[in-house]
């Protein structure tokens, strides 16, 4: 073994927690603590940034089309690696992997709090996100390894409770820093919180992988061939190799889509570019479904997709995510024009991920014990689409802004109904044995309802022109939010 080959073992190897830890009778609350410190981060960055975008729109002299890709490009890269990241950690070790990401985390968000440009801005982000997919790649992995069976509910519950937290705190936050401080230490907040997951996750986490013995010598033709340990690097065991044509039209018609519509929203590109953009994004979406079909191991796992109630519960995922990230990200742009302090507007925000955090822990329980997931469906897209058209039309009364609390109150809370409920009617019709690839999917359609929740509202704020602002588009989700009641109507437990 050369110095190299010495020096990645021993980066890669897990050291076991201390026996004074490991021995603790509640060493897997210790365990479960240092994954909510990840959860809670990739959260807090996901709506921190929402506060910040008038703040670079100064800074840098730039359209909203433009200073938005300080979120799209996080979520970009998310989307795209969290797949192929949570394979990745299965040869690696989770725990690894998971400090890895930390330390990626830690130094991309410092990087990005000196950004001298909004190019590097956007550069350290994809970089951040880098490290994000992989602390989420693992974080329910690490969860039911290291908990045992009859804590396993309550413990995804505090880790959900986390996340959370992190989305709540994220406005109010982000309006503070920026009022009395500056927008880099948004950026620079998550460095100390990145510190504390490492050396938590170091002494904390159990062990993940067992080094493997070496292999054994190449069998003689014609002799019996028992188990071999499958390389790192190359095929896998069962002779299927990962899915690197799938990841590649999966990114490319996400950023073409996205970058089709920030076009459209005011970022200066010609039409023909547009058009070129839209193409493309059409053609990589075409060439996906033909590779996904085609492919040994599919990131996307059509066979999966196609199970009854999968698709269309994937469909009211990504829309609730988008109902969720639309008024995050027009609400502050509504909230400035009304004069409304950036402190207080960060303070008016959080009343939405607030409400859905609480209503996503114990909301469920308010409702009659009797009810079905999918009457809860119902329910909480009513609710979300009720609140969404509150929020239209206050602004267009004239009522005093900090009333708009009351309706993203509604939507917070319904949506934290609707989508709990939705995710454990997708994750029971999925085989057990597929639980991993079909929660990956999930967290891909969040992702992608993210993204798209973060450019839609700007291409209707700019269709829309100055006169009507973004109460427009807040009205059109209001219909949308109709759509997730429709789509939530066939998923059932089959």
């Amino acid at each position: 073994m050369n110095a190299a080959s010495t020096l990645t073992a021993r980066l890669l190897a897990e050291r076991p927690r201390p026996r004074g830890i490991a021995g603790r009778r509640y060493a897997h609350w210790l365990a479960v603590g240092t994954v909510c410190l990840g959860a809670f981060l990739g959260q807090l960055t996901a709506s921190v940034t929402a506060l910040v975008y008038p703040a670079l729109q100064r800074r840098f002299d730039a359209g909203f089309a433009a200073v938005e890709w300080v979120a799209l490009a996080y979520l970009l890269v998310l989307v795209a690696l969290l797949a192929p990241i949570g394979r990745l950690s299965d040869l690696v070790g989770r725990k690894t992997m998971y400090l890895g990401g930390f330390a990626v985390f830690g130094l991309a968000s410092l990087g990005a709090g000196f950004a001298g440009g909004l190019g590097a801005l956007v550069a350290c982000r994809a970089v951040q996100a880098v490290g994000g997919a992989m602390m989420q790649a693992n974080s329910v992995a690490l969860v039911a390894r290291g908990v045992p069976g009859h804590a396993m509910r309550r413990a995804l519950g505090v880790q959900a409770a986390a996340q959370g937290l992190g989305l709540a705190l994220g406005p109010s936050l982000g309006g503070l820093l920026v009022a009395h401080a500056s927008w880099r230490w948004v950026f620079w907040i998550n460095v100390p919180v990145a510190l504390v997951g490492i050396v938590a996750g170091w002494f904390l986490l159990p062990r993940t992988r067992v080094e493997a013995a070496p292999a054994p010598p190449r069998p003689r033709p014609g002799a019996a061939v028992g188990p071999l340990v499958g390389p790192l690097v190359g095929p896998e065991p069962d002779g299927g190799r990962f899915d690197l044509a799938g990841l590649l039209l999966l990114g490319g018609s996400t950023t073409a889509l996205l970058l089709a519509l920030s076009a459209a929203s005011g970022l200066p590109l010609p039409a023909w570019a547009v058009a070129a953009l839209l193409a493309a994004a059409v053609l990589c979406a075409l060439a996906l479904v033909r590779q996904e079909r085609r492919a040994t191991r599919p990131i996307l796992a059509p066979g999966l997709v196609n199970t009854p109630g999968v698709r269309p519960g994937l469909a009211v995922a990504l829309i609730g995510y988008l109902l969720l990230f639309c008024p995050l990200v027009l609400g502050p742009v509504l909230l400035a024009e009304a004069g409304l302090p950036t402190a207080r507007s960060g303070l008016v925000i959080t009343v939405l991920p607030a409400a859905f955090a609480v209503a996503a822990t114990v909301g469920g329980g308010l409702l009659p014990r009797g009810w079905s997931d999918v009457a809860r469906c119902r329910c909480g897209a009513a609710l979300a689409g009720a609140g969404l058209l509150g929020c239209a039309l206050l602004p267009a009364l004239g009522a005093p802004a900090v009333l708009l609390a009351g309706p993203l109150l509604v939507v917070g809370g319904g949506l934290g109904l609707l989508l709990p409920a939705n995710n454990a009617l997708v994750m029971r019709a999925i085989p057990a044995e597929c639980s991993a690839v079909g929660g990956g999917m999930v967290n891909m359609a969040r992702s992608l309802g993210t993204a798209l929740g973060t450019a839609l509202p700007v291409l209707g704020v700019h269709l829309a022109g100055p006169a009507l602002g973004g109460r427009s588009v807040l009205l059109a989700l209001a219909v949308v939010a109709g759509l997730a009641v429709v789509l939530a109507r066939p998923v059932r437990r089959r």
